[in-house]
């Protein structure tokens, strides 16, 4: 897969970053490069390693699976800057 400059203006616009048009060609050939490196990465056999959590040998804690004291919307919803219909509001972030 290759990006080119027009798929790279596109990416910028979705994460917001303003990009000038004399950069969106440095832009795409650090996605490709970005890309090459993921398609190495594929290249590589994992099927017996497993997933791990950190570098070292460590076990995620646990905790007992119970019910906390909630049931109160009001109160937490007093704290939002705005709410509706029993749940937070926000902006949409998606166009």
């Amino acid at each position: 897969m290759s990006i080119d400059v027009k798929t790279a203006a596109h990416v910028a616009k979705l994460a917001r970053i303003r990009v000038e048009d004399a950069e969106l060609p440095a832009l795409a050939q650090e996605f490709n490069a970005i890309l090459g490196f993921i398609e190495q990465l594929n290249e590589l056999d994992v099927e017996d390693v497993e997933p791990m959590v950190s570098v070292t040998p460590m076990r995620l804690k646990r905790r007992e699976d119970v019910v906390t004291d909630g049931g109160m919307p009001e109160k937490i919803l007093a704290n939002a800057p705005e709410a509706r219909e029993g749940f937070f509001a926000v902006p949409k972030v998606v166009e």
